[in-house]
């Protein structure tokens, strides 16, 4: 749970952050664009100081929540690259929602002290895995985009705004393959170096963890072969990218979750 030694700033950026994210949704109606970006910029930053605050503090410690703060905050920054790319890309205030909900919930549960048996290259590890993270959440916010212009472009409801659906497809898949080179590259590095990255007591084993990860280095494995010898397209590879994320999430944070909260022990 919180850390009675949590420093005054870091629940003071957390406060920062939260306020952020959500004020901008609460008065969506009654601020100019000016004003909202200006919102945008300082729960990113404010984040971004969070999470660097905390992974400079000592003793070093990571999670479930921290990994979905990271994780929040890499989509975002996604998010607000490409609205300067693509401006008529589709602002989701829930996008803000999980901002807030991940730096509250990193904030009540920091997660637990890195083992010291493991080596300086377990952060880089950790970075690793938790860009695959961001990578496949984008791809998800990319895959629901595209699943609601869709339904939209059936329906003939507004389909002159947002981006043209092939350009959400093409973007989409872009991040799903960028995710899966990233994913291949973190597993290699677990399998032929777990020993050095953790050091020899938490060398590669077959746990919850690894076999999840496995399954959804696979399931990613079947869609992007799926989409290129057999043309698959919509909703058929919407639901393997679904499928793949949902057990790429399983893989650490579900089980860290268990462990940190079901369990109440720290690996």
């Amino acid at each position: 749970m919180i850390l009675d030694s949590a420093s005054p700033t870091s629940i003071g950026l957390t406060a920062v952050a939260a306020f952020a994210y959500v004020w901008p949704a609460v008065v969506a109606d009654r601020q100019s664009t000016w004003v909202a970006r200006f919102w945008v910029v300082l729960a990113w930053l404010a984040h971004g100081g969070l999470l660097a605050l905390s992974f400079l503090d000592a003793p070093a410690r990571f999670g479930f929540a921290p990994a979905l703060s990271v994780t929040a905050w890499l989509i975002a920054t996604s998010y607000a690259v490409e609205r300067q790319l693509y401006p008529q890309l589709p602002a989701r205030w829930a996008l803000s929602a999980v901002g807030a909900l991940s730096v509250l919930v990193a904030l009540v549960f920091p997660g637990t002290v890195l083992p010291s048996t493991a080596s300086v290259w377990l952060p880089v590890h950790l970075a690793m895995g938790v860009s695959c993270y961001g990578l496949f959440g984008v791809a998800v916010v990319h895959a629901w985009f595209m699943t609601r212009a869709e339904a939209r472009m059936r329906q003939g409801v507004d389909t002159q705004s947002g981006l043209p659906l092939l350009t959400l497809e093409r973007l989409t898949y872009r991040f799903v393959a960028a995710g899966f080179v990233l994913l291949t590259a973190t597993l290699l590095v677990g399998y032929g170096f777990g020993d050095v990255v953790y050091g020899h007591e938490k060398a590669w084993h077959w746990d919850h963890k690894t076999v999840f990860s496995i399954l959804s280095w696979l399931t990613f494995a079947v869609l992007l072969v799926g989409r290129s010898y057999f043309g698959w397209r919509g909703k058929r590879a919407v639901a393997v990218l679904y499928a793949g994320s949902a057990l790429l999430f399983l893989a650490y944070v579900g089980s860290r979750f268990v462990l940190e909260v079901v369990l109440g022990r720290a690996a």
